[in-house]
């Protein structure tokens, strides 16, 4: 049992599991946004369906990744010690672990309502898809901001069994924000991805001040998508305020990491980022809960 539980704690860490509170948030707000005029509100069966499908997608993305990613990850110094090229979980564990998290989203999606069901192989195979995009293409960041901005999407069509504008521009509006904080993300392996032929970023493009730039256009656009949304679906005035809050955030995570300063791209990355999304469901529920 000991040794189950360690190699559990190892599958986790792996596939950061803690990180699913990026894009947990925003599901959480489209989910919130579809409520908004369902009456009787939603289902606690809805609620928990919803929660295992994002945990299935993201923890099946992250180990995808981690085995798609073996022979890169061990050539480059910032990721060899990771637990597949560092000899701490194999390959065959890694990949049992992928076909659980497969099967979990999938009955999540069965539970929901067939819309769900019968777009969930097109969900698995943007967020399956997007670990082999960066060999082909420096708009890899986009399709990472895609398949993250499904979350809200596929929430709303939880709730509602249907699609609408809202969702989409939550959904845009993810794609967006993810896409502009995994460009910051990648200007870290800049010098490496400059010598390997195999590797495609935005920064290895363009160059990381551009690379900069561009990202800090992306999050000024994700804030006017937010407006947008807010708008359509004629929220109160603490929704304005989240999004204020987060338009503060982003300032500052953007004013961490200069083109040949890093140092504080961990801190900017992982902790801001939890920060935007949380305070944002926040404001949003808030806002539910009294307009």
């Amino acid at each position: 049992m000991r040794a189950l539980l360690k190699r559990i704690k190892m599958l986790l860490e792996m596939i950061r599991f803690e990180h699913t509170i990026f894009a947990l948030p925003f599901a959480l707000i489209g989910m919130l946004f579809a409520a908004r005029e369902e009456p009787g509100g939603i289902a606690a069966a809805t609620v928990f369906w919803i929660l295992a499908a994002m945990a299935g997608a993201r923890s099946a993305a992250m180990s995808f990744n981690r085995l798609a990613d073996h022979s890169l990850d061990a050539a480059n110094p910032r990721t060899a010690q990771r637990h597949l090229p560092a000899g701490l979980l194999s390959r065959g564990q890694v990949t049992f672990f992928l076909l659980a998290a497969i099967a979990l989203f999938e009955l999540a999606a069965w539970q929901l309502n067939p819309l769900c069901l019968k777009l969930s192989p097109i969900a698995l195979l943007i967020v399956l898809g997007y670990s082999y995009t960066k060999r082909f293409t420096a708009l890899c960041h986009f399709v990472l901001g895609l398949g993250t901005g499904i979350a809200p999407i596929g929430a709303w069509i939880a709730v509602r069994g249907s699609l609408a504008l809202p969702p989409l521009l939550l959904g845009l509006a993810v794609l967006l924000w993810i896409g502009g904080f995994d460009i910051i993300y990648a200007l870290q392996d800049y010098e490496h991805d400059r010598t390997n032929p195999r590797m495609h970023s935005l920064p290895k493009l363009i160059g990381k001040a551009h690379a900069l730039t561009l990202s800090r256009i992306m999050h000024c656009c994700m804030l006017c998508v937010l407006l947008l949304a807010g708008s359509l679906m004629h929220v109160g005035v603490l929704y304005y305020v989240g999004v204020i809050v987060a338009a503060l955030l982003i300032a500052w995570e953007q004013s961490m990491v200069k083109p040949n300063d890093l140092r504080r791209v961990n801190l900017a990355f992982f902790t801001l980022n939890g920060w935007i999304s949380v305070s944002l469901f926040v404001f949003v529920l808030l806002d539910g809960l009294v307009h």
